[in-house]
């Protein structure tokens, strides 16, 4: 992967930064008070104790402002500890160049991210999965669907998984449904069209009744490879104004566990659950004769 072209606020702040500039400014305050008392004549020791004066002041302003527009992201402890080393250094190495406050905690293995930025990021970790090629070459995704339309928007997001299944990847997405939206007119039209959207991309799609599962396979998340999972906490809204997630490079294959297990085999599986939703729903849907209590019936027999 190259690296990111490097802004030039980006080349400022590294000059500011540099351990050259800051080894010859702080030779200069050493030195500057040495000569200052050193020297007999009043009017120089002056001059010479404002100058240092400045310079404290250039410091210390130095640093507030690079403490507040940049962030040098701190080194793992123990590179080795992710589950996929490479995968982690290549999303720290982008993380470090864009210079985003709220990755400070990187170097634990974890990640947290607060509205705009997680569907930024999720493309992130998207696209490097492709470029690192980290096996397998797969993502699962686990997706709480309370309002189907908001993935539609997310075009970016879409974009990057498609141009990852044509780089030779996989995705199957879990829909993770209530029972009383799943008999609901407006909510099955726009859920149905998102799946067959979703379809279109390559993706394997499956269906799970939420009421059915237990507390800890309700989750939003999506599982990257073996590299690293994004645990959705909080939500967000279509215009990204709120919405809390995480990401972890240790202990994923814990979630792909997870994954596995609500997304089942044989006749129970989330994709064959999904067949027998769409072969009761479509056929309502397309002659406008939709009869909630006889899908209510359906969706229980699941």
């Amino acid at each position: 992967m190259s690296a990111p072209r490097r802004t030039p606020a980006a080349r400022t702040a590294s000059a500011l930064a540099s351990p050259a500039l800051t080894n010859a400014i702080g030779l200069i305050g050493i030195v500057t008070p040495i000569v200052a008392w050193a020297n007999s004549g009043r009017g120089v020791k002056n001059i010479l104790l404002v100058a240092e004066t400045v310079i404290v002041l250039v410091l210390v302003a130095t640093h507030i402002w690079l403490r507040r527009r940049f962030i040098t992201l701190r080194r793992a402890n123990n590179l080795n500890a992710m589950d996929d080393a490479h995968y982690y250094d290549l999303i720290r190495a982008q993380l470090e160049s864009d210079l985003v406050a709220e990755y400070g905690e990187i170097a634990d293995g974890h990640l947290r991210v607060y509205s705009s930025e997680v569907p930024r990021l999720s493309v992130m970790l998207v696209k490097t999965l492709i470029s690192s090629q980290s096996e397998p070459q797969r993502i699962l995704a686990a997706d709480l669907t309370t309002d189907p339309s908001l993935l539609t928007r997310r075009r970016e997001y879409l974009a990057a998984n498609r141009q990852f299944i044509e780089s030779g990847g996989t995705i199957s997405r879990l829909f993770i449904a209530h029972a009383a939206d799943l008999a609901r007119e407006d909510y099955t039209r726009d859920l149905l069209q998102l799946i067959s959207h979703h379809r279109e991309l390559g993706v394997t799609c499956g269906l799970a009744v939420r009421d059915r599962l237990r507390a800890e396979q309700a989750v939003d998340y999506i599982v990257f490879a073996g590299a690293a999972v994004l645990v959705e906490e909080e939500q967000g809204d279509a215009d990204f104004t709120k919405g809390r997630s995480s990401v972890y490079f240790k202990g994923v294959d814990r979630w792909s566990q997870r994954f596995e297990s609500v997304w089942g085999q044989g006749a129970d599986s989330a994709p064959l659950v999904l067949q027998k939703y769409e072969t009761l729903a479509r056929p309502m849907l397309d002659a406008d004769t939709w009869d909630s209590d006889r899908v209510k019936e359906g969706v229980d027999a699941l």
